[in-house]
């Protein structure tokens, strides 16, 4: 099973008021195993940055008004693809596979404004999986923030001090495998390095064992277990045919 961990960074909350997208970052799970693949793109939002979206996550100083100078690490906007540059490899990485987000519906409304704009094909909602929604239920009344699910699984974002797009992909996708009880103390992948991941093949998948495991029980065993149901009678279950 293919999955997708998704964030998107944005202008603001709404695309039919003019906000648009910034950022995608998103890491693959395969049957809940980082396979090292990812897709980040930074893009040009095509408009100017509002203040309070620059203060959370701190990208595109140069689109502020007026444009503040880049301080060192800080990523510029102008110089960066539009949208309509990146959708298709967009889609072309996410396939059908379900899609794991953190309050599902704003990523979705977003990635599904500017894939219509340009005449791709929209997401179906029910390909997103919602964390939020899973957290809200798991925890009912307890704080569902990524920091709060980050606090109470032990996972460290001390790295998270803005809001980014592959980042915070890449920390939830630990909240999730907490969130659904199958991550391994190894996972690490809020530490790991999108690009120069090693451990995991590009295209590793399981495979068949080549030849199944012998058999381990004895003949004395064998002999014993046989000797055992005789004694049951004709009604043993391991008589019945």
């Amino acid at each position: 099973m293919r999955e997708i961990v998704l964030d998107t960074e944005t202008t603001g909350f709404d695309p039919f008021s003019g906000d648009r997208i910034v950022e995608i970052g998103a890491v693959e799970l395969y049957n809940h195993m980082p396979t090292g693949k990812t897709f980040h793109e930074y893009i040009n939002p095509e408009r100017s940055m509002p203040a309070e979206a620059f203060s959370v996550h701190g990208i595109g100083p140069d689109l502020l008004e007026p444009p503040q100078k880049p301080e060192p690490g800080a990523v510029t906007l102008r110089d960066k693809p539009v949208f309509a540059k990146v959708g298709q490899k967009f889609l072309d990485f996410v396939q059908d596979s379900r899609l794991v987000i953190h309050n599902a519906s704003f990523d979705m409304k977003f990635l599904n404004a500017e894939l219509d704009w340009m005449g791709l094909p929209k997401l179906p909602m029910d390909q997103a999986l919602d964390t939020l929604a899973m957290a809200r239920k798991r925890f009912p009344g307890s704080p569902a923030t990524l920091d709060a699910l980050c606090r109470r699984f032990n996972i460290d974002n001390t790295n998270r001090t803005l809001h980014g797009a592959l980042l915070d992909s890449e920390i939830l996708a630990d909240v999730y495998l907490e969130l659904i009880g199958g991550r391994q103390p190894d996972f690490g992948l809020s530490s790991q390095s999108s690009s120069t991941s090693s451990q995991v093949e590009d295209d590793w998948r399981p495979v068949p064992r080549p030849a199944p495991l012998p058999a381990r029980i004895t003949a004395d065993e064998m002999a014993a277990h046989e000797a055992f149901v005789d004694k049951l009678g004709d009604e043993a279950l391991w008589k019945a045919s």
